[in-house]
């Protein structure tokens, strides 16, 4: 089988798994969330997020020395929940780590795909961005700052990292930020050339604003069954009015952003 999926075609009726290749902030967390009520595509998470492997075997309830091979089971099992396919959200910064491991287990094989499709199975892939880096870069600052990553959707908090904190605005910390996603969204793009993939493009703004029909695309992607009725948010936005005077701070002074 080809190493290269072909975008908004479904895939073979083998495939065992997908992998959401992403940055932070792109929406990430709403369509893992879509993707596992529909109890088709298994439980998608960031399984391999820390460059860790023994924080990777403490999410699975190992312990901290397990065997590699055990730990990457471990998580395929949690995140197929049953449904025989199994999802993995890989963040552009939890990338190298984990290539490097899978190097460590399959040393003979000789493409990072041959590894993927050697731990995980015939896979996947879905390129999920965020248009609009600007927000993205100011919703990043604004988490990082305040500790808040997450609202369900009723507004109680889902993730926290730190205690509150008052966000204040920072432009050259939104320039850093801008850059390291834009360059985050050039390594994914070259990173699909060099191994002859053809992701399937999604977009955050579809994805918040048309729901049903963009989840429809994914799970057809993916030779699943499509859902009859629109999905129903289980995070709620963080962005307010102080990511909106932030946004339009930053580009009164750089216009070109």
């Amino acid at each position: 089988m080809p190493a290269g999926l072909r975008a908004g075609k479904p895939v073979a009726k083998s495939l065992k798994s997908y992998i959401i290749c992403t940055s932070p902030r792109s929406g990430s967390t709403l369509l893992c969330k879509y993707l596992t009520a529909t109890g088709q595509a298994g439980a998608p998470q960031s399984y391999f997020h820390k460059p860790s492997r023994a924080a990777w075997a403490g999410a699975q309830g190992l312990p901290a020395d397990s065997p590699l091979a055990d730990i990457v089971a471990a998580a395929r099992h949690t995140g197929t929940a049953g449904t025989g396919l199994f999802g993995l959200r890989l963040q552009r910064p939890s990338f190298d780590f984990l290539m490097q491991q899978l190097d460590l287990l399959h040393p003979d094989l000789r493409s990072d795909t041959d590894r993927i499709q050697a731990g995980f199975g015939t896979t996947a892939y879905i390129h999920l961005t965020r248009g609009d880096k600007v927000a993205q870069a100011v919703s990043l600052i604004a988490a990082r700052q305040t500790g808040l990553w997450h609202r369900t959707a009723d507004g109680a908090e889902m993730e926290r990292s730190a205690a509150p904190q008052p966000p204040r605005y920072d432009a050259q910390a939104i320039t850093r930020t801008l850059a390291l996603l834009t360059q985050y969204d050039r390594d994914w793009r070259l990173w699909f050339a060099q191994q002859n993939l053809k992701p399937l493009e999604i977009h955050y703004d579809a994805l918040v604003a048309q729901p049903l029909e963009t989840l429809t695309r994914i799970v057809r992607h993916l030779g699943l069954e499509p859902p009859h009725h629109p999905p129903t948010a289980q995070t709620a936005q963080l962005a307010d009015h102080v990511n909106r005077a932030w946004i339009a701070q930053y580009r009164a002074a750089h216009p070109d952003a």
